[in-house]
């Protein structure tokens, strides 16, 4: 139950060119700032959006080439999907909503109707088979929409931000029970989410689209310990810069900006810089450190018992600090500060 999709679709602004191969029992997670194209990944994997050109083939049978006309609508195709919103038909009770897949696939009313009841048993709302969705929490309309996803035994399930809509306690244990389902299910999953911890907890593969095309593959380790763009850099509060390596040297943004590391190197280079190496000052410190830049602070973000401090100049970066040390350094927005960073503590990596 393998997939293999060429992707080229053009729609309004946006270029989408995508490989993406899925094996059997794999996990993919799509990640993307909005606009990205990742839902419309889903939709060309689904039948809902044809391809301008490429070509989907779901274990082994061609579901759109459009080189050869080939198109097989969603219905015709074994692919399961939960929306963010779920979409369960609001007429319908739980049960009825879970067989309506079954149904329309040919199998008889009764036998529909035996096998939505065993799929709500196993996704744990069993006692819920009567029910219409506006009598549902979120928490078991997504269990009852991943049940009528899983029910006629597709290829291919796509779950597009299927956490998304849940409060933060329901979200935990429902990420924790749809990991075991996916862990049984023996088809190819994609999952679309902006959630790094859904990608940690659920995927095997991670996939970054940024702007219709690719910019890192990996697993969510190797993706978040080695970002690429921006965006995996602020997804895991990181800086990330990019620049120009002279030996220890590098030249870095738009005014030339220059960052000494510890190991020496030559050409396009990515720096990554945690921000609780970045030490503030309020005046000109005398230490060892080998980077010290003067900035403007440009704002504040408080995250647990730690506040981020964004800094603006020649190298723009986010700093970490304690609430006790904003107070007693007076920071405040507008205000100068030095920021320094020892040469040890910025890692190197080839761009």
């Amino acid at each position: 139950m393998t997939v293999t999709a060429r992707l080229d679709v053009r729609l309004g602004t946006l270029s989408l060119v995508l490989d993406l191969d899925v094996a059997a029992g794999e996990v993919v997670a799509l990640l993307g700032p909005n606009g990205a194209g990742k839902t419309t990944v889903l939709r060309t994997l689904a039948g809902l959006q044809p391809l301008d050109g490429g070509i989907i083939s779901i274990d082994g049978a061609v579901v759109d080439a459009p080189r050869t006309g080939t198109f097989l609508p969603p219905e015709q195709r074994a692919v399961g999907m939960v929306c963010q919103d779920y979409l369960l038909f609001p007429h319908l009770s739980a049960a009825d909503n879970v067989a309506f897949g079954l149904r329309a696939r040919g199998s008889p009313k009764a036998d529909a109707r035996a096998a939505a009841r065993q799929w709500l048993d196993r996704v744990g709302v069993g006692n819920l088979a009567g029910a219409k969705p506006e009598a549902l929490s979120g928490g078991q309309a997504q269990r009852t929409a991943l049940a009528r996803a899983l029910a006629p035994n597709p290829h291919l399930l796509l779950l597009d931000e299927p956490l998304a809509a849940l409060d933060a306690g329901t979200r935990t244990a429902i990420r924790r029970d749809l990991r075991r389902y996916l862990g049984e299910f023996a088809g190819a999953t994609v999952l679309v989410t902006h959630d790094a911890l859904d990608a940690l907890a659920l995927a095997d593969r991670v996939v970054i689209l940024e702007a219709g095309s690719v910019t890192q593959v990996g697993t969510i380790d190797e993706v978040t310990s080695r970002p690429r763009s921006p965006y995996v850099a602020d997804l895991i509060g990181v800086n990330l810069l990019r620049g120009e390596a002279r030996g220890t040297e590098v030249t870095v943004g738009e005014h030339g900006g220059r960052v000494i590391v510890a190991d020496p190197a030559e050409g396009p280079v990515l720096l990554l810089i945690r921000p609780h190496s970045v030490a503030l000052h309020r005046h000109r410190p005398e230490g060892s450190a080998r980077n010290q830049w003067q900035g403007e602070i440009t704002g504040f973000d408080l995250l647990g018992d730690r506040v981020r401090v964004q800094l603006g100049g020649d190298i723009p970066l986010v700093a970490e600090v304690t609430p006790a040390a904003v107070a007693e350094m007076g920071l405040a927005e507008g205000a100068s500060v030095w920021a320094t960073i020892k040469a040890t503590d910025i890692e190197r990596y080839a761009r």
